[in-house]
């Protein structure tokens, strides 16, 4: 029986990554809109949730977050929930 050896750095990088919501062929786009779509990406206090958390690409991101800024200037969406 033998043990290959892992070294601190290959363990790390060999953890599981989530892939983007919006990058899979037919997935929903964001869109100002699509006030169920943005409303996940929102936290309780209506701060955007970051991409390391929402697993979204940094392209992606940009789009949902402008998106989502738009729906609240519309008055779609709060800026607070209090």
């Amino acid at each position: 029986m033998s043990f290959q050896v892992i070294s601190r750095t290959q363990r790390r990088t060999s953890r599981w990554h989530k892939t983007c919501p919006f990058s899979k062929p037919g997935s929903p786009q964001p869109d100002y809109k699509d006030l169920r779509l943005l409303q996940r990406y929102i936290s309780d206090q209506g701060k955007i949730i970051p991409s390391r958390i929402s697993s979204v690409s940094p392209k992606k991101q940009r789009e949902l977050a402008a998106a989502i800024k738009r729906a609240r200037f519309l008055a779609l969406l709060p800026y607070v929930n209090r």
